[in-house]
């Protein structure tokens, strides 16, 4: 087990309150107490003491949606890709993660989510804490660069069947809800607990309003891959800014939706109804060139991936460089950054119990940051995992 830690004169970020200065004390992976105050507590001898002078102590990110970074990917289907991913995203700040499947053969999904269902989570990596499945299940002109030979109609007992393989560990699905007209596909999966979100989908505002009320929570990618916002029919964008129950992912790189879009998203939705990911692909992290993505080539450069088509293929993003884009937008601070990269993934993926928020009795994960939110340290479980 590793040594206990007290993180000491930092910028507390609690969910309900800032703490000008103050600490907290982890051990055994849990967050045990928070102090208030420069006074450090009696300590066990083993005790690792941080100085978080001048630093601000946050949650850890959770990327909700990302296939694959520094050479890896969920799709490799091995422990080693699993592995790749878990080592590095602590230099972004990411404490978990969501192993993101692309539409492939239902072979090809089924060996990843075996690899994903035998992976086990290794301290000071970040955690792996389920699966978003990316499709086959979405509209073909809304592809993107979900490869179109292997979409498929809805179908609850080709998912049932993957989630048993996954070990049930799938906890997020994009969707096209106009393929499922009675709404028996998404009401089966959103009792089951499912986060089930709209996405490569041309429905219109109609068609979300009913998909909501079958039990859609959620919008994968915003803008990118549905219908946008038009003067006669709102579409799937305006439907996340005027339906309430709806959170929408957002890729903040100034690539897929443009800065200025990105401004009239947060404006309509605020922080408390988006989740920060980055949707990233193997590329991450690695110098320009030519990749793949589902069996696709993908031209990475000019920090753009995309297919030889012009089509957007993932992104580059690292977690940090979204938040820092989205701590340039008016009205953000980095309290809302917490709630779109911490909170409101760990709400939505029913893991709040645990992780998102600092707070005594849960998850040890916790970032130091300066106030443009470079990463100092990151600990992940009570492990510092990038430093």
């Amino acid at each position: 087990m590793d040594k206990p830690i007290f993180i000491k004169h930092a910028k507390v970020y609690l969910e309900e309150k800032v703490i000008p200065v103050g600490g907290i004390y982890i051990e055994k992976g849990r967050i045990q107490s928070i102090a208030e105050g420069e006074e450090v507590p009696v300590l066990p001898a083993d005790a690792q003491i941080i100085d978080g002078k001048g630093l601000n102590l946050i949650p850890g990110f959770i990327d909700g949606h990302i296939h694959g970074a520094y050479g890896a990917d969920v799709m490799d289907a091995t422990e080693a890709a699993l592995d790749t991913m878990a080592k590095n995203l602590a230099s972004e700040g990411t404490t978990s993660f969501l192993a993101t499947t692309i539409t492939q053969s239902p072979e090809n999904i089924a060996k990843a989510l075996e690899n994903i269902a035998a992976y086990e989570n290794k301290a000071g990596q970040t955690e792996l804490i389920g699966v978003h499945l990316e499709g086959p299940f979405v509209e073909k002109s809304k592809a993107g660069a979900q490869p179109e030979q292997y979409i498929m109609e809805p179908d609850v007992e080709k998912f049932s069947e993957w989630q048993k393989l996954s070990g049930g560990k799938i906890k997020t699905i994009t969707m096209a809800p106009e393929h499922d007209q009675d709404g028996a596909f998404i009401r089966q999966l959103a009792e089951e607990g499912v986060n089930v979100s709209a996405g490569h989908t041309a429905t219109d505002f109609a068609g979300m309003r009913q998909a909501v009320d079958y039990g859609v929570q959620q919008v994968t990618h915003l803008c990118n891959a549905m219908s946008g916002i038009h003067h006669r029919d709102i579409g799937v964008v305006g439907a996340a800014f005027q339906l309430e129950e709806l959170r929408g992912e957002i890729i903040a790189d100034g690539v897929h939706v443009a800065p200025e879009m990105l401004q009239l998203i947060y404006s309509n939705m605020g922080s408390g109804r988006l989740i920060l990911i980055t949707d990233s692909m193997r590329a991450k992290g690695l110098p320009a060139g030519d990749y793949e993505l589902g069996g696709q080539p993908v031209i990475v450069d000019n920090g753009r991936a995309i297919l030889k088509d012009g089509t957007l293929a993932g992104s580059i993003l690292k977690m940090n460089e979204g938040a820092q884009q989205l701590l340039k937008l008016d009205g953000t601070g980095i309290e809302e950054i917490i709630e779109m990269a911490s909170i409101n993934p760990a709400k939505q993926l029913n893991v709040y119990d645990r992780k998102g928020s600092i707070e005594v009795g849960k998850d040890a994960d916790v970032l130091l940051v300066d106030n443009q939110l470079n990463i100092k340290y990151t600990i992940c479980q009570g492990t510092i995992a990038h430093q």
